[in-house]
């Protein structure tokens, strides 16, 4: 089994301030591997000095739904200009997350359709799940199942928040195990326990929560995830969160 490679989700330094920012607590923690989001691709030159200056590496990317349906071919250029070599859409707009079973399928066929177009530049596409998509329909279906049903013949693959899907009520090793033919990332974050950390949305540093990442570092590996990406949705303490997250990550690969 290959050993994946371990990154973080710059969303979770934001609130150090701008880029440059971001990338030194990143690299400062003892990462090499980065996870941009969709403004970091505004200024393609900007971010791949940014980079190469601190001698990272930002082989993935999110990327939001508006931009690739009406920006593709300038996400697609700042995407092979600096390296990046796997999007990932990580949510589905507010008011198309509130339609049925055909609505789901068909975002996931126009996924399916932009990571076709995207493969031919050379560049991957995948879907970033939530907890909203372990939300049953009436009858029974998963939004989750819909979306992968409707984008099914395409190139399109998946990047499992693992603890989006513990919250959401999911089994994550029964959900990476159904879809471990899509699986090439997935995000390690932890749950606090029951009322703590409420004032950073109940998430909490990698091991420090209830989610046994010893078990679901391996089994996301095992079932295909190259990729593994450490985030928290809402730090007080971004460097911290990263550098201990780090830290710990190291007794568990």
């Amino acid at each position: 089994m290959t050993t994946p490679i371990l990154s973080i989700q710059l969303y979770s330094l934001r609130h150090l301030g701008g880029l440059d920012a971001q990338l030194d607590a990143a690299a400062q923690a003892g990462f090499t591997h980065v996870e941009t989001i969709g403004s970091h691709l505004d200024d393609p030159k900007a971010l791949k000095v940014a980079l190469a200056s601190r001698r990272l590496d930002a082989p993935t990317g999110h990327i939001g739904m508006p931009a690739l349906r009406n920006d593709l071919q300038r996400v697609a250029d700042a995407a092979n200009e600096t390296g990046i070599k796997q999007l990932f859409m990580p949510a589905l707009p507010v008011e198309e997350r509130e339609g049925g079973a055909d609505e789901w399928r068909r975002a996931g066929a126009e996924l399916g359709e932009i990571a076709g177009r995207l493969k031919d530049q050379g560049i991957s596409l995948g879907y970033h799940n939530h907890h909203w998509e372990l939300a049953a329909f009436s009858n029974g279906e998963l939004p989750l199942d819909c979306l992968f049903e409707g984008a099914e013949g395409s190139p399109l693959v998946w990047q499992a928040d693992i603890a989006w899907l513990a919250r959401g009520g999911g089994n994550p090793k029964a959900l990476l195990q159904k879809y471990a033919h899509l699986l090439v990332s997935a995000h390690v974050k932890d749950q606090a326990p029951a009322g703590e950390n409420e004032d950073e949305d109940g998430w909490c540093d990698v091991g420090a929560g209830i989610l046994d990442w010893v078990d679901l570092w391996t089994t996301a590996a095992q079932y295909g995830a190259r990729l593994m990406v450490v985030e928290h949705d809402n730090p007080k303490d971004p460097a911290g969160f990263a550098a201990r997250s780090f830290a710990y990550l190291q007794k568990v690969r």
